[in-house]
This record gives C-alpha cells, structure tokens and sequence, in this order.
C-alpha cells in the first residue's frame, strides 16, 4: 500500500479541493489561514482536527474543538485510524481520506443550471490564484492536477498580466480600463465573447461592457444560478455544458463553457468578469479560470485607485474653485478697478511685482489674484512673513539648508523657493528682510542659482517673485537697511493697495461678503444690516483696514440675536475709537492760496518719492498723466 494519501473536499453533488498527503508532514484541518488545510465553515473551529502518518498508518484526532469531529458519522475519542473512503465531518464541511483518487465514491448526478436550452455544470470553483504570493491562500477545487500547470503557458499568462497592469495604469476612465481588460481576455483565451458586468450595493447586476469576436453577436445572460453562487462565494467558477463535444454543427451560438469571475473592491463584488466560449473543440479550462481570477484582482485594485484618482482631482477642482471665490477683490470703487486692471496686465508676465499698503488691506489676496491670473496657476503658491522669522532662521527657511548646517539640523530641508518652483513665492514684509537674505534674493531675481545654508551644490529655481511691505522702503534704502539694486530690481511693477478709509464706498459690499461668509461658518441667517450699522461701519476710520472690518463683523455675527445687525450689533474697541479720528498736526497758520498749497506739496510728495513719477501719482491720488501736467504748469524741476 502507498504512504501517501489524499483528503478531498466535499462539495454540493460534487467534489472540490484535492489535498496529497505526505508521511511526516501534520496536516491540521481548521478556519485559522496559516495551517494546512482551511476550510471556510463558521461552525469549524480555528484548529480543529489533526491527521497525520504514524508507524505506517494514517490517524485523525480532535485537536479540542467546540462541536468535535465525527468519522462515518461517529464522533471520535482521542486518535482514530483511517481507512480508504472514509468521510470526516467537521462543522458543515465533509472530506473524504481515500489512498488513491479511484477510491472517491461515485459522484451524485450534477446540479443543471438551465441557459436557454443548454444544461451546464460547475466544474471547478476558485477563491485564490497561483499568483497570490500568500501562504494562506485556499487551494483551488475541482482539479487533481491543478498544480502541475504548463510553465510555458504560466509564463505568457505572467507576461500578460504585466503587460496588462501597464495599459490598466495608463487608463484615464473607467470605460477605458474595462475595455482593456476584455481586449487581453479575448486574446489570451478561447473566449470569443467577453463582458464586465456591475454590481450595485443592493446586489442588483446589470451589463457595463461588452466585446466579441463576432460583433454581430448578442449578449448571452449568465445563468441566475451561476450567477447567485459567485455572489454569494466571492469566487470565480467555470462552467460547462456535460454534453459539449457533441457536433459543432449541432453547437448554433450558444455556450458551451462560461467563466465567471467576481471582482471585489473593499470586501464587496463591484463587478463580475464574465467569458463564453461556443466552440466545443475549443473550450475555456482551468488555466483560463486562473487567468480571468487574476486579471479580477488586477481590475479590483486598478478600479480602487482610479477612483479614488478621480475623487482626488475633483476635491481639488473644487478647492481651486473655493480658492478663487475666496481671493476675489470685493469693492467697486475706482481703486478697486484699477487695482483689478492693473492684475489683468501684469497676471501674464513674469514681471516681478511689490504690492505696498497698509498693514491689514489685503496685499497677499492681490498676490494670490496676480498668480491665479498668470501661467503659474496650476503651480505651487507659498508664502512667507520677513518679519514673522528670527534673522537666523530666515534664510534657512527661505533657501533651505544641507545636513549638519547648523545644530538642529538633522537633514537636508528644501526651502520656500525650491517648494515654489515653477509657481509664485509671495514675500511679505520685505523690508524686514537681513541684508545676507537681501543678496541671495538678488541673484535669484537675477537668474542665477543658489547654495542651500551650509551646502555648495547650486540650486536653480523657476519662480516668480511677489513682495510686499506696508512701509516705505526708500527710506530704508536711506537708511542702508536695504539694498539699493534690489530696491530696483523688485520695483519693476508697482500696486498700491489703498487703505480702507480711501474706499469707503466698499464697505458695504465688503459687509454683505462677510456676512454671508460668517452665515455659512456659523448656520446664522442674518438677512443684513440697518441703515444705522452701515452709517456707523462708513463713519470709522479703519485703521486696522479689511482685517479688521472681518473680526468686527465675525464678532457681530457671533453675538447678534436678531434677524439684522445694527448699530449696537458693531462694536469698535477703545483703541479703534481713539484712531478713528487721527489728531494733525498743525503747523502756524500762514496765509497761502489753494494753488499754492498744491504746488508745494506735489513737490513735497517728488522729493519724498526721488521723483518716481508713478509712485508720487499713487501717494496724490491722480493720474500719471494728470501729475505731468501739473509739474508742467507749476514749472516743477528736480534740484
């Protein structure tokens, strides 16, 4: 008698996995997916049963399970031999121990699953592939030789699937991507129809996709029961009509083997592959079913991350979407509309741009309009406050530093250039900038490349430059606190952002934006203002420009009752108050004409601005041209 031996699984009518036993291996049968034989019986135990080869004899004990091991019917005791055709019964699940594979008792007649006029059987079921590098992995069902497959054909199915994930990855849809997958079957197998059936949560199956060899061909429904049982099992099956090799004349176009195979996403069927093949004499096989399982789980993982590719290209269209409703200049003043103007030009070029105002008037929103408007838009937008920085550590944050620098410095870091490359790098305050920072701005400005802190390797950026400073950098020139030629190179565009007491016209359009914004953060559903909040609103000085027109109407939205602010809804601190109404000073009173009050101090403003024409029309609040005209008539001239 041989040693060997083999348990075969029990499965419907028929019989499923085929296990060879050796002498000397312990094979435990059980749930857990790490021993020899798993079974998929909730009622099974994680390590059930034992059988193993002793002094010539194989035996089968119970390893303490909760509803025990039963032989032909009789729950066993300790450690019970074997003998050929005996069944064991563990759970649900039943095995057969025979020596040799004749020995299996003769199969009850197969369970016909009725398509049209064709009976059809499952021959063999599939729950992994040889390709899943698992050691867990259930043997296939059905097949005494499934493990002998022809190297050759494994190696061109091995080159097929990678060839496969190559066309999968490159897919922009899910169209697409289907539509790979049933081409590479179609070829690969002896399908000559090939279809992608979709799964709905409620377990409804409707048709995606299909393809055949035969355009004229019509689609053929897989059997409701072949169909029940891949949903149910998660599995792949391949079936076959018991009397297919009967005549091909006698065959029409009606299948005489299927494949179905259930593609599951997150633990869930999404999508069912489903192959036919009509000819007789070329029916689809076990290689194939082991095939169209991995192909599955390729369409599986494939769909997953186009998903989620697309859900992330979404969020960020609608980020993109929310970015720009947030950085549009509310207002309709002339100021405004210049600065509005005055985006639309220079958005376009490469032109470095110093945006001056106040603190508080919006100069990063016209920084963030300026990149939205240029080619950059789709690259990175990164901000950085000169003055928010210790001198020590600007530098390093603006152009990166190597390992070792400094201490504290554990690895190499980008900085905010290197981050921006190929968008805009936004620099507020840049007046407060250090003098070592000043110079390698320059030569960025200039094109040329840079050395990370404590680095020699050049680093070479595509970035445009827009600064910012709500001081007046000519007197830091004068000063030596800042550096002349980049004074110059950074002042190739110039906006003036005007403080929100110049525009007072905007207020209201500014507290109606508010207020809807504040509306939606909060669930509020203040309709608006009384004439007596918006007086008030226009009636303050503002020192605090926008940001404080935000905090104060924040602040109103978050303590108002009623179904409108008022007056006493807008409250002003103290600190507003006394800067409201700013004290001048008074210089004696000398008795002079308009005209020559406005003769003296346009020239006042020339000298103040070194005769920067534009920058002296900005400070007066007329026209460049304007301004020439009354240089020309006062006969102004540069001392």
């Amino acid at each position: 008698m041989s040693a060997h031996a083999y348990v075969v699984l029990r499965r419907g009518n028929g019989f499923g996995n085929v296990i060879k036993l050796q002498p000397g291996t312990r094979y435990v049968i059980g749930r857990a997916e790490t021993i020899e034989i798993m079974l998929h019986d909730e009622l099974c135990s994680r390590q059930h049963a034992a059988i193993e080869h002793v002094n010539g004899e194989w035996f089968v004990h119970d390893l303490g399970s909760l509803n025990g091991t039963r032989v032909n019917h009789r729950k066993i005791e300790g450690t019970v031999p074997l003998r050929s055709g005996d069944e064991i019964s563990l759970g649900r699940s039943r095995l057969y121990f025979v020596h040799e594979l004749a020995d299996l008792p003769p199969q009850q007649p197969a369970t016909e699953l009725s398509n049209g006029d064709d009976p059809l059987n499952i021959v063999t079921r599939l729950g992994q592939t040889r390709y899943d590098l698992n050691t867990g992995a259930t043997m296939p069902q059905g097949s005494g030789n499934w493990f002998q497959p022809d190297v050759q054909r494994m190696t061109l199915q091995l080159s097929l699937l990678y060839r496969l994930a190559l066309k999968m990855g490159a897919a922009s849809s899910q169209a697409e991507l289907i539509e790979v997958v049933l081409r590479e079957l179609l070829d690969a197998t002896p399908a000559d129809a090939a279809a992608v059936l979709f799964v709905t949560p409620k377990q409804e199956v409707r048709i995606g996709s299909y393809l055949s060899s035969d355009r004229q061909q019509t689609y053929c429904p897989v059997p409701a029961t072949i169909l029940q049982e891949v949903l149910q099992t998660k599995q792949a099956v391949l079936a076959e009509d018991k009397n297919r090799l009967r005549s091909a004349a006698s065959e029409g176009s009606r299948a005489s083997s299927l494949i179905c195979a259930a593609v599951s996403v997150a633990d869930r069927v999404d999508f069912i592959i489903h192959l036919s093949c009509s000819n007789p004499l070329q029916a689809l096989g076990p290689e194939d079913l082991e095939l169209s399982m991995a192909v599955g789980k390729q369409l599986g993982v494939s769909s997953q991350g186009l998903r989620r590719q697309l859900a992330l290209h979404e969020e960020i269209t609608r980020l993109k979407a929310q970015v720009a409703t947030e950085v549009q200049l509310i207002g309709a003043s002339p100021a405004v509309q210049a600065i509005e103007e005055q985006i639309m030009r220079v958005g376009p070029t490469s032109a470095t741009v110093l945006i001056r105002g106040e603190s508080g008037v919006g100069k990063e929103l016209v920084a963030r309009a300026i990149h939205l408007s240029s080619p950059r838009r789709s690259g990175p937008f990164v901000c950085l406050n000169c003055a928010a920085l210790a001198e020590s550590l600007l530098e390093s944050e603006l152009f990166g530093h190597e390992k070792g620098a400094f201490t504290g410095a554990t690895d190499r870091k980008i900085g905010k250039f290197e981050a921006a490359s190929g968008g805009t790098i936004f620099l507020d305050e840049i007046g407060e900038m250090p003098p070592s920072a000043q110079a390698k701005l320059l030569r960025i400005l200039e094109g040329h490349p840079y050395e990370r802190v404590g680095g020699s390797e050049p680093v070479r950026v595509q970035v445009r430059v827009v600064a910012a400073t709500n001081r007046p950098l000519e007197e830091a020139v004068a000063d030596g606190l800042f550096r002349r030629d980049l004074y110059f190179r950074l002042q190739v565009i110039e906006i003036r952002v005007p403080p929100l007491r110049e525009r007072l016209t905007d207020i209201p359009l500014l507290a109606d934006y508010f207020l809807g914004k504040f509306n939606q953060e909060t669930g509020r559903k203040i309709r608006g203002f009384t004439p007596a909040a918006i007086d008030k609103l226009k009636a303050h000085a503002w020192p605090g420009n926008v940001r404080e027109l935000r905090n104060v109407l924040e602040r109103a939205v978050a303590l108002s009752n009623g179904p409108v602010l008022d007056a006493e809804d807008v409250w002003l601190s103290s600190l507003d108050a006394q800067t409201a109404a700013p004290i001048p000073l008074h210089s004696p009173y000398q008795p002079r004409s308009l005209e020559e009050l406005e003769r003296q101090h346009i020239l006042e403003t020339l000298v103040y601005t070194g005769w920067v024409k534009s920058h002296a029309a900005a400070i007066l609040g007329i026209e460049r041209s304007t301004l020439d005209r009354k240089i020309k008539a006062y006969d102004l001239h540069r001392n």
